[in-house]
């Protein structure tokens, strides 16, 4: 295999290490790069040196290992917003906010939160505004909660290590035992919420977009104001964005023909 890849373009050996670090979904070592695609390990690491000085890559500070960093994720992004993927997406969210009547919104995992990529909005003029590109944290959003279950109990504990559990909403969650048994008891339900924990007033509730492999890409969400909304109907929507969220994986994943 290394004969092959030495006739590789150095450009396509820098996107094998991107990928090798995309399907791992974890931080890899140079050396676990170096299993995976049989790079030699003079090449790998200036590779990976190039990529991290260039903005693409980062060490993780447990072990020096190395993850896609903010330009990597904003590539990423971009091809999620690629014009045609982009108007099925659309399409699909202005249905469920046409259903729905409230704010629909697709977000994705960013360094300290997540990351609003696409909106449709409430026809309603009381609404709260979360624009496209805003970050909201993690551990008192549908959406950020959502990706915090979708890890496994290592990966959940060091996520959980490295946060600051704020008070952004009269409802927070505070105290990281709390958040274990809320993380747990989202898992088990397979969608997300939350109730006055990001914004005094505001119900949301979240489901997950997986890849072919099941792993957490991103989260299609509502939220609404309790004037209109109590908590308890907005989890009746679950099936309708449940529906939704599949149809998005078949654009995302499915298919290029199904686009």
């Amino acid at each position: 295999m290394t004969d092959t890849l030495d006739r590789i373009p150095t450009n396509m050996r820098m996107i094998l290490i991107l990928e090798t670090l995309a399907n791992a979904a974890r931080p890899l070592s140079v050396a676990e790069i170096g299993e995976a695609i049989d790079l030699p390990k003079p090449t790998l690491h200036r590779l990976c040196t190039t990529l991290e000085e260039e903005g693409f890559l980062i060490r993780d500070s447990a072990g020096g290992r190395m993850r896609p960093a903010r330009r990597t994720r904003l590539f990423a992004s971009g091809l999620l917003m690629a014009s045609q993927l982009h108007i099925s997406r659309r399409m699909v969210l202005s249905a469920l906010a046409g259903e729905i009547r409230e704010t629909c919104n697709f977000s994705v995992p960013g360094e300290s939160g997540m990351t609003y990529l696409d909106r449709v909005d409430t026809p309603w003029p009381l609404r709260y505004q979360l624009p496209i590109g805003a970050e909201v944290p993690f551990h008192c959003t549908a959406g950020g909660k959502l990706f915090l279950s979708s890890h496994d109990t290592t990966g959940r504990e060091r996520l959980l290590r490295s946060m600051s559990l704020t008070v952004e909403g009269p409802n927070s969650i505070t105290d990281t035992d709390a958040l274990r048994h809320e993380l747990d008891a989202i898992t088990e339900a397979g969608y997300s919420w939350d109730n006055e924990e990001f914004m005094a007033g505001m119900v949301a509730i979240a489901t997950p977009i997986h890849d072919p492999d099941g792993r957490f890409v991103a989260a299609l969400a509502f939220h609404a104001p309790i004037q209109r909304m109590r908590f308890e109907e907005a989890k009746a929507w679950v099936p309708r964005l449940t529906a939704a969220a599949a149809d998005l994986e078949q654009l995302m994943f499915g298919d290029d023909t199904a686009i």
